[in-house]
C-alpha cells in the first residue's frame, strides 16, 4: 500500500543568538527523523515536552520548512517554494486546546464554511448543506450553527475543531494532544469519533500524544522521540509489549495511565441507563 505520509531524513536547524562570550550558532532540533504511515493506518509519536514532537508537527502540516531531508504527501516530494493549494488541503490539523484553535467572534457555521471559501466554487446554498451534514457527523446537532464557541463545552468545541478540519477533505490528520484538554469520559467519546471517522473516510492520522494508554487505544505503530532523535519504532504491540530502547522503558515507567478502555465501558453503562454525558 502507497505510503500517504514519509519522512527521509528530516533535520530542523534554529538560529542562536550570539551574546558578548559566544558566537551565534544553530541548535539541531531534529535530527533525521524517517517514518512513513499508510492509508488508513495512525502513527503515535510519543516522547517528553521538548523531544521535537511539535517542530515536527509543524513541519508535516507545512507550517515549517524542514531544514534537511525530504517530506512526501501521497509519494510527490514537498517543496517549501512551491506549495500548492491541492498540497495544502490534504494535511490538517486539530490543535490540544479546543477553544484556542476556534475563533471566538465567529459562529460556528462561518467556521465550517469558511474553508469551502478559499478552496472550491461551491455556491453558498452547498456550503452550508455542507457543514450541516458535518455538524451532524461528528455528532452535534443543526441548531448549534448559529452559535459561537464559547456557548459549547470542551469536548464539542473539539468536535467543532475536528469538523472544520474535515470539510476541505483531507487525506491526513495531525493530532496534536487533541484530547489531554477534555475530561477522562470526553476523551473517551472524542477518541470513539475519531476511530469511526477514520473507518468511514479512510482516514490517515498522526496522532501526538503523552497519554499512553490513549496511544495504545488509537494506534497502529509508535513512534518514540527523544532529544530531536527517534529512540524506538514499530507496531503498537511490539513497542507496548516489549520495548527494545531503555528510554522508551523508561518513559512507560514513569508515566501514569489511564484505563481508556474502562472510560469507555462507564460511558456506555451511563448512555444504557438513559444518562447524559457533556461532550
Amino acid at each position: 500500500m502507497t505510503a500517504v505520509l514519509e519522512a527521509r531524513n528530516i533535520t530542523r536547524d534554529y538560529a542562536t543568538a550570539g551574546g558578548m562570550f559566544r558566537k551565534a550558532g544553530t541548535v539541531r532540533a531534529l535530527k533525521g527523523i524517517s517514518f512513513k504511515v499508510e492509508q488508513g493506518k495512525t502513527l503515535a509519536i510519543v516522547g517528553e515536552s521538548g523531544c521535537g514532537k511539535s517542530t515536527l508537527a509543524r513541519i508535516l502540516t507545512l507550517i515549517d520548512p524542514q531544514s534537511g531531508g525530504e517530506l512526501l504527501i501521497d509519494g510527490e516530494q514537498v517543496a517549501s517554494w512551491a506549495l500548492t493549494p491541492e498540497l495544502r488541503r490534504k494535511v490538517q490539523i486539530v490543535f490540544q486546546n479546543p477553544y484556542g484553535s476556534l475563533n471566538p467572534r465567529q459562529k460556528v457555521g462561518d467556521m465550517l464554511m469558511e474553508p469551502l471559501i478559499l478552496n472550491t466554487k461551491d455556491s453558498a446554498a452547498t456550503r452550508r448543506e455542507k457543514a450541516m451534514a458535518m455538524l451532524t457527523r461528528v455528532g452535534l446537532m443543526p441548531e448549534h450553527f448559529n452559535r459561537y464557541p464559547h456557548m459549547f463545552s470542551g469536548g464539542q468545541r473539539q468536535r467543532l475543531a475536528i469538523a472544520r478540519a474535515l470539510m476541505v477533505n483531507p487525506r491526513l490528520l495531525v493530532l496534536d494532544e487533541p484530547v489531554s484538554a477534555l475530561d477522562l469520559s470526553v476523551q473517551a467519546q472524542v477518541l470513539n469519533l475519531l476511530a469511526d471517522l477514520q473507518d468511514e473516510f479512510d482516514l490517515t492520522y498522526v496522532f501526538i500524544s503523552h497519554d499512553l494508554s490513549v496511544v495504545r487505544y488509537i494506534a497502529d505503530e509508535v513512534m518514540v522521540m527523544f532529544k530531536g532523535e527517534v529512540v524506538e519504532y514499530g507496531t503498537r504491540d511490539a513497542v507496548f509489549d516489549a520495548p527494545s530502547h531503555d528510554y522508551t522503558r523508561k518513559l512507560f515507567a514513569a508515566t501514569p495511565v489511564t484505563d481508556v478502555e474502562a472510560i469507555r465501558a462507564r460511558v456506555a453503562r451511563r448512555r444504557a441507563a438513559g444518562i447524559g454525558t457533556s461532550a
